[in-house]
């Protein structure tokens, strides 16, 4: 996946916002909160996504997928797509869309109704 693609991807999901930030890191928010990440990768393309517990524990050792770097080390579980092989375009894809909806499953009934989900 590119960063084009990726960008295109996040941006197709219902009521994301888009900002750059943290070195010039594409970060992907749903209601205020953050969902996907590309960037932290010495200049290089990585992607950055919450993962389940379950999702957590079995990738986090896939050649090409580590915990996330700053997220993992505060007791956060995201983890990064950085390396070939890594995850395949289907594979991130789903992964992303398990993190944006992580993310809204957090979110007040309040904020649902404000984003109209």
């Amino acid at each position: 996946m590119t960063r084009d693609d990726f960008n295109a991807f996040c941006a197709a999901l219902p009521a994301t916002t888009h900002v750059v930030q943290w070195r010039n890191a594409d970060v992907w928010k749903v209601g205020g909160k953050v969902f996907a990440i590309c960037g932290w990768n010495d200049g290089l393309d990585a992607f950055t996504f919450k993962a389940s517990d379950l999702a957590f524990e079995v990738l986090q050792d896939t050649p090409g997928v580590r915990p996330a770097p700053y997220m993992a080390s505060r007791g956060l579980k995201w983890l990064q797509h950085y390396a070939a092989p890594g995850l395949s375009d289907s594979e991130l894809q789903n992964h992303l869309k398990a993190s944006y909806d992580m993310v809204i499953a957090g979110l007040t009934k309040k904020k649902h109704a404000e984003l109209k989900l």
